[in-house]
């Protein structure tokens, strides 16, 4: 049993945040490597494939309400040279201040997300606490 419906989405972005920090980490350990072109996760093609199967439609109870629906979908990430960025000499067009700035920005979702789920798992603990002092 998971805490809320949101926690299985809050799984999937910690998911994908760990594997860019991954890509991310690889690109940095790559600095030195001729040839070696920069890489990043592809998940915007994703949620427009996701929207034109209508996976991400959400569907409405009550004109005041909202319901999240297909959302369960895993999303399959693969990894893409990124273009139209400066090659030093030897081919290589990783750039450190780049992949370090986006390191940092990588780290601070995670913890937000993990954040997120401690919060949601002690609601949901809380719940459970009170329904069984009745």
């Amino acid at each position: 049993m998971e805490p809320s419906s949101v926690s299985q989405l809050l799984y999937k972005q910690l998911n994908y945040t760990s594997q860019r920090q991954k890509v991310i980490s690889t690109n940095i350990a790559n600095i030195d490597t001729p040839d070696y072109k920069t890489k990043d996760l592809r998940f915007k093609n994703e949620m427009d494939k996701a929207s034109e199967d209508k996976a991400l439609e959400l569907v409405r109870t009550n004109k005041y309400h909202m319901q999240i629906d297909k959302i369960d979908k895993e999303p399959n990430l693969a990894t893409y040279e990124v273009d139209g960025l400066e090659e030093q000499n030897d081919g290589n067009n990783v750039n450190l201040d780049t992949q370090m700035s986006q390191q940092a920005q990588n780290s601070m979702i995670f913890s937000a997300i993990q954040n997120s789920i401690k919060k949601d798992t002690a609601w949901f603990k809380s719940v459970i606490d009170a329904s069984g002092k009745n």
